[in-house]
């Protein structure tokens, strides 16, 4: 499995216009929870790396490899999401004026400390993400249903969190994972479906809440994003079509697989914060470096 990676992130993320520190901690939870998107994409990861029989059960493989790159955009995401409602959290200023005095009375204060204002792979309590947390049994059937049992559980999450804080980025992020985290549901339900004849999707929605309910994610669904699956390549697995097929259980719309991934939004570009050193580089810094690039390229 080779990965090709694209400067884009999975949605447009909106430029927050305030700071909210306390809706990033608990956004954390999404990112390095037990059942956030750092576990999603490490349990599909190795479940893919170490999947028996692959060319007999071509089809399972690529589902699973094909949700996994879709993952490594979620954690990206996510992680975005939590550095922009942390943006402008605090000003510049004299070190004895103490700058960051207020950050003390934030709910993560790791956040100020540890990471200058950024993301960190760990839980809404400031628990470091785990790698006990990933579960590859080896056996098919198992695996599939853990996933399912997982994407639920993130669904939940999300849906916690959303309830949790107003703040628009936030919302934004978990308005279109709410969705896309309803496809991998939906795929892995008829995985299970195809393998054993039982079909799981009746149990679905968990929790019985539709999206629609979410303002974030009914756009989402208005543009179908809730009927495609991604091969996230060119060439490769596109036999998940005889997975992901038929229509959807919620409006009875076709299924698609589409070869590719989405055309996603810009990369937020992280403003410097002097007041924790942060990228460190002065202006007389950038154009020494700017000389030396140039020096290296015989310009």
């Amino acid at each position: 499995m080779v990965f090709q990676r694209i400067d884009r992130l999975a949605i447009e993320l909106p430029k927050p216009k305030y700071a909210d520190p306390n809706a990033a901690a608990a956004v954390q939870e999404l990112l390095g929870g037990r059942f956030g998107e750092m576990s999603t994409l490490n349990n599909y990861l190795f479940q893919s790396f170490n999947f028996r029989q692959k060319k007999k059960l071509r089809p399972f493989y690529e589902l699973v490899a094909s949700i996994t790159a879709e993952e490594f955009g979620h954690v990206e995401l996510v992680s975005n999401a939590i550095n922009l409602c942390l943006t402008g959290s605090t000003h510049p200023g004299d070190p004895d004026a103490a700058p960051m005095k207020d950050a003390k009375d934030k709910r993560n204060t790791y956040h100020f400390i540890a990471t200058a204002q950024t993301a960190f792979p760990g839980d809404s309590m400031g628990k470091a993400w785990t790698g006990e947390y990933v579960f590859n049994s080896g056996n098919l059937i198992l695996d599939l249903l853990h996933n399912f049992f997982l994407e639920c559980g993130a669904r939940t999450h999300k849906m916690r969190v959303y309830e949790m804080t107003d703040h628009p980025t936030a919302r934004e992020m978990i308005g279109y994972l709410l969705v896309r985290g309803g496809v991998h549901i939906l795929a892995y339900a008829k995985a299970i479906e195809v393998a054993t004849g039982v079909d799981v999707t009746k149990l679905l929605p968990i929790p019985k809440l539709d999206n629609r309910v979410f303002d974030e994610a009914r756009k989402y669904e208005d543009q179908g994003v809730h009927r495609r699956l991604y091969t996230f390549s060119d060439r490769y697995y596109k036999e998940i079509v005889r997975i992901w097929q038929g229509t959807h259980p919620s409006d009875g719309q076709p299924l698609e697989v589409v070869e590719g991934a989405p055309q996603g939004g810009a990369i937020p570009d992280l403003d410097e914060v002097p007041e924790e050193f942060a990228p460190g580089i002065s202006a007389e810094d950038f154009f020494e470096i700017a000389k030396r690039l140039q020096r290296s390229a015989g310009l």
